[in-house]
């Protein structure tokens, strides 16, 4: 099916009229890194978005036209509408190539074999909490799921990962396999067991832009929920980072 592409705020007028009226082929998501591909017959055909922190692809009605819309792309039923990315751009074949060589392994790609990446963990002197967060590695894993990942293992984010045991590196992937799958389906961030949810625990429930409940991602001083342990806060390469220094020793 043809499809309109057009860009409402005018910031990608001039690549999406390149692409306006051609097929979308296919849609590829590694990490954070978002893939159009289209059938245009140009050496640029390829829209690559990241969102960054806010922007927003959503599925909307093809009038909508609320707030900046960067990226525009309607079938005349239904319309996908980008607002606010860290950037989107048109890139050739060999532009898209040249990204996947540098994405990690992603725990949302099914049938991912995390062998490789468990190899590199363990030869690092690296810090694990810093090697969650480096996208060559673990691809899409944020400050959020890094932090929970490592709370819910009871690995202290400071130790290196050439101390990381096979054991614990299977717990990390398969938590985060686990925990991102559950984010896609429900549309949030939510990390705490049954037995730690405001309704078992009888507490207030998480105020945060990010939503769902976490155990302590953003808790600086607050008990653990665990433990009573105020939980700790310090920066680790220019990020912060949340931990218990009981449940975590």
């Amino acid at each position: 099916m043809e499809l309109e592409v057009s860009s409402p705020q005018g910031r990608f007028s001039e690549q999406a009229s390149q692409l306006d009226g051609h097929q979308l082929e296919r849609a590829e998501a590694w990490g954070k890194h978002l893939f159009l591909l289209f059938d245009a017959p140009t050496p640029e055909s390829i829209i690559y978005i990241h969102l960054g922190l806010i922007g927003q692809f959503l599925f909307e009605d093809p009038d909508s036209r609320r707030g900046q819309i960067r990226l525009h792309i309607s079938n005349g039923q239904l319309a996908a509408n980008l607002r606010g990315p860290q950037w989107c751009r048109l890139i050739s074949e060999a532009e898209y190539e040249a990204v996947l060589a540098k994405v990690g392994w992603d725990p949302l790609r099914e049938g991912t074999d995390p062998a490789p990446l468990r190899a590199k963990v363990q030869r690092s002197k690296r810090a694990i909490g810093s090697l969650l967060m480096d996208q060559k590695l673990f691809a899409g894993v944020g400050s959020i799921y890094r932090t929970e990942v490592l709370f819910r293992q009871r690995i202290e984010p400071g130790r290196a990962g050439s101390e990381i045991s096979d054991e614990e590196f299977a717990g990390i992937w398969s938590d985060l396999v686990q925990l991102m799958d559950y984010g896609v389906e429900v549309g949030k961030i939510d990390t705490v067991a049954d037995e730690h949810t405001p309704e078992a625990m009888g507490r207030d429930p998480r105020k945060d832009d990010h939503g769902g409940e976490v155990y302590v991602y953003r808790r600086a001083g607050l008990d653990c929920y665990v433990c009573g342990t105020p939980v700790s806060s310090r920066i680790l390469e220019g990020r912060k980072l949340y931990w218990c220094k009981t449940c975590q020793a």
